[in-house]
């Protein structure tokens, strides 16, 4: 059996010579090959309707662009968000980071969907004998969850400056809190166009509107701002070419079907502006919704 002697004085210079290797190279290694980035979309959907829509995407865009990203969701919206405000991911698909305390964490927008324009909406079935604002007064509303901007903080908004005054019930998600609805444990739902749409495609349910708050983008991909540069256009540049691609564009058709979007959802490129609307949110909403 061959064994290798080495003497402790050489042994010192072997570590003093890796020691100086790691120091040269910097602290901690940010390679696109030595790390994988977290990407935590906001819960729009259920968890397994979350993750059967984004995890082709992702794997697609890891393929592509060099960069591993791993999808990191929690059980609700405000989970998946905790996870981002404590600095546990990379890459998101939110809008719940347009607040001004939280504008100063450091994330930038870089891109978005294609797609139209989203509400705010308060519905009820198609059905109900409730036809107006008027009616939910008093009454047991669901939304999706306490961090969701347009299904919860824009309609809830337009609720207390009318006056109405509800009772607040948080489903966790748009899919839960509709469910909620047809299951006749609420009144009402607040919610974003594009989810109830969806939901209503794949359910086969029909709404009524009460009210639908004026359009606005759909989320944001933004990245930590410790994200090196090249990473980020790495990721940028295979989620903005994906629908270019073949094989790209049949997973963003198939990942369309599964949640029930009118139209295939491709990304484009984004500096931000486009979120004027969110922000000016901030400026004038009631302080518990901020």
């Amino acid at each position: 059996m061959l064994r290798l002697l080495i003497h402790r004085p050489a042994l010192r210079r072997a570590w003093a010579i890796l020691a100086g290797i790691a120091a040269g190279l910097g602290a901690p290694l940010s390679s696109a090959q030595d790390v994988t980035y977290r990407f935590s979309p906001v819960n729009q959907y259920d968890i397994n309707l979350t993750a059967a829509y984004w995890n082709p995407i992702i794997s697609y865009v890891s393929e592509k662009s060099g960069v591993k990203l791993a999808l990191k969701i929690g059980r609700t919206s405000a989970d998946t968000t905790s996870y981002v405000l404590a600095q546990e991911v990379e890459f998101v698909f939110s809008n719940h980071l347009f607040s001004p305390e939280r504008e100063k964490l450091g994330w930038k927008v870089f891109g978005r969907r294609q797609m139209p324009p989203v509400h705010g909406q308060l519905v009820v079935p198609a059905d109900s004998p409730i036809t107006e604002l008027e009616h939910l007064r008093g009454e047991e509303v669901a939304f999706p969850g306490p961090e969701a901007l347009i299904g919860y903080k824009l309609p809830y908004a337009h609720l207390l400056a009318r006056g109405l005054q509800v009772k607040v019930v948080f489903g966790g998600n748009q899919n839960a809190a509709l469910a909620q609805l047809f299951a006749s444990k609420v009144k009402a739902v607040g919610g974003n166009s594009q989810l109830i749409q969806g939901y209503s495609e794949r359910e086969k349910k029909k709404f009524r509107v009460l009210w639908s708050s004026e359009p606005v983008y759909d989320l944001a991909l933004m990245v930590s701002g410790k994200v090196p540069e090249k990473d980020v256009k790495a990721v940028a540049g295979a989620f903005f070419n994906m629908h270019k691609d073949p094989a790209g564009k049949d997973i963003l058709h198939q990942a369309a079907a599964k949640v029930g979007l009118a139209t295939d959802a491709v990304f484009i490129a984004s500096d931000g502006s486009e979120y004027g609307s969110y922000r000016r949110f901030y400026q004038t909403a009631p302080a518990s919704l901020r």
